[in-house]
């Protein structure tokens, strides 16, 4: 155990020892993904979505990403690029504007990149929840604005706008010169990593193997606007 992290949410943070011993077994949480599962049993791609935030709170990522900026990257992407685009399915929106949910999601994924805001929500409880409801809320919104049907080339570049400014924000991570959050100051130590190291590791994962669901989710929705092409023709 590394004594300034055992009070963070999903801590103790983890060691290579004893990681998959970790899993997060909060009651509270469990709860309240037991309530999703069930209001989401008629839906395959909502339960995938609850069972991507069990893989993303439960599992021991949890107590990594409590130690590890990059692996905190990996819970970030799937709770952005997976779980909430599946809930979005599950929980489909009206066609509108793209603008106004994509500057909430971007505004909301680099308001807590901020150092003081991410070492903040990482030594607090209340604060945490606050940045993951966040985070996923906003994409949540982004995700349903996209998907709404009769609007797939609009959708596809906000997507690609989404994947650009997270890549973007991967980019200043890889190449900012020392170590931003202080909250992982020491621990990637445990895992061989300084945390300046385990910092460029987290923003190249955000810079290029976050693309790929963005990637997939853009091949869905042109096949969907390629088969919508194909009924107006037979019509």
């Amino acid at each position: 155990m590394i004594p300034q992290l055992a009070g963070l949410y999903c801590g103790p943070a983890a060691v290579p020892a004893g990681l998959w011993q970790q899993w997060n077994l909060d009651p509270p949480l469990l709860a309240a993904l037991a309530l999703m599962a069930l209001a989401l049993r008629r839906s395959p791609a909502g339960l995938a979505g609850v069972a991507v935030l069990a893989v993303a709170f439960v599992s021991p990522l949890c107590a990594l990403s409590a130690a590890l900026f990059s692996a905190r990257v990996v819970h970030h992407v799937l709770l952005l690029a997976v779980a909430a685009p599946l809930l979005a399915l599950a929980l489909p929106g009206r066609r509108g504007g793209l603008g106004l949910p994509f500057a909430l999601s971007t505004a909301v994924l680099w308001l807590w990149h901020l150092p003081q805001a991410y070492d903040a929500a990482m030594a607090n409880y209340a604060v945490y929840w606050l940045m993951q409801a966040t985070l996923l809320g906003s994409a949540l919104l982004f995700w349903r604005a996209v998907f709404a049907a009769g609007q797939e080339g609009a959708a596809l570049l906000a997507l690609l706008a989404a994947y650009v400014q997270m890549a973007l924000l991967g980019a200043l991570l890889t190449f900012a010169p020392e170590g931003l959050y202080a909250i992982h100051a020491t621990a990637p130590m445990a895992w061989g990593m300084t945390a300046l190291a385990d910092q460029q590791l987290g923003g190249l994962i955000m810079w290029v193997p976050a693309g790929l669901p963005y990637a997939l989710w853009g091949g869905w929705l042109a096949r969907r606007a390629w088969r919508q092409i194909g009924s107006a023709h037979v019509v």
